[in-house]
């Protein structure tokens, strides 16, 4: 299928690795160019270098940094279409999951809201008055299960990100009818660097459970998470749905809230 993305400018921010990266990559085989932004290209990215990819070095936990990675992809591209808020998780020098309420300081909360909230906040701004311009805009806000899952564990990042999906609901009702169509995608557990990188989540758990990594990633987490699947999602298949959003096909789709969690969501 046709997405229609064709030309059109996108920016992706959290594009170097897992679902950003996929989500990068995807966009790009749809015919869309791409303004990567994340902190360093790393080789995921080098390996799709090409004129239809600019890569924007930035740390967004910088209040300055959204703006300017806008700035950037207009100014290499001409244009923008295509917002994907796909940054997220735990901020830099914190480690998911956490256990309790009374773990957390108020610098926990101010890094976690800063990363997964403020910066989306400060992109959307500075994006907007670039895609009244656009006649097909759109903007994807990647959010998580766990806005409205609540549970005994990582109260901050659970608090921010159903900030993020109110957030998505009223930029819905002030934009669509400017033309910006703008959604949620909450994925679940996904197997990305999050998960699998030394003293990841999947460290994390092994201490807690006591099995080894290897199988609280095949095995332990879908079983805690009760996962219909039985599995941890792949990033492209968060990706695919994030591609969809932003084509012009899902025109009619605006304030949704479209979960990519493997069955970890039961409720209605």
């Amino acid at each position: 299928m046709d997405l229609r993305l064709t030309g059109r400018v996108a920016v992706v921010t959290g594009a170097s690795k897992g679902i950003g990266l996929a989500v990068t990559r995807t966009l790009l085989d749809e015919g869309a160019r791409v303004a990567a932004v994340s902190r360093a290209p790393g080789a995921g990215l080098e390996a799709l270098a090409g004129p239809d990819l600019v890569h924007v070095p930035a740390d967004l936990m910088d209040p300055a940094a959204p703006g300017r990675a806008v700035e950037r992809a207009v100014e290499a591209f001409g244009r923008l279409d295509v917002l994907v808020n796909n940054a997220g998780g735990p901020p830099p020098g914190a480690i998911l999951p956490r256990f309790g309420f009374l773990t957390l300081t108020d610098d926990d909360y101010r890094a976690m809201f800063e990363f997964n909230l403020f910066a989306v906040v400060r992109a959307v701004r500075a994006a907007v008055p670039h895609l009244l311009g656009s006649d097909a805009a759109s903007i994807v806000n990647v959010s998580s299960g766990n806005a409205r899952r609540p549970g005994p564990m990582n109260f901050d990042y659970n608090a921010a990100k159903a900030a993020l999906n109110n957030l998505t609901k009223g930029l819905s009702e002030e934009y669509a009818p400017q033309g910006i169509r703008v959604n949620t995608v909450s994925p679940g557990p996904v197997r990305t660097e999050w998960w699998t990188e030394e003293g990841g989540a999947a460290d994390v758990l092994a201490g807690v459970t006591g099995a080894d990594r290897d199988a609280v990633l095949d095995r332990v987490a879908p079983e805690m998470m009760n996962l219909t699947t039985g599995r941890l999602a792949d990033p492209q298949e968060v990706a695919d749905v994030v591609a969809l959003l932003v084509s012009p096909r899902s025109a009619s789709t605006t304030g949704a809230e479209f979960a990519v969690d493997s069955g970890f969501l039961k409720e209605l």
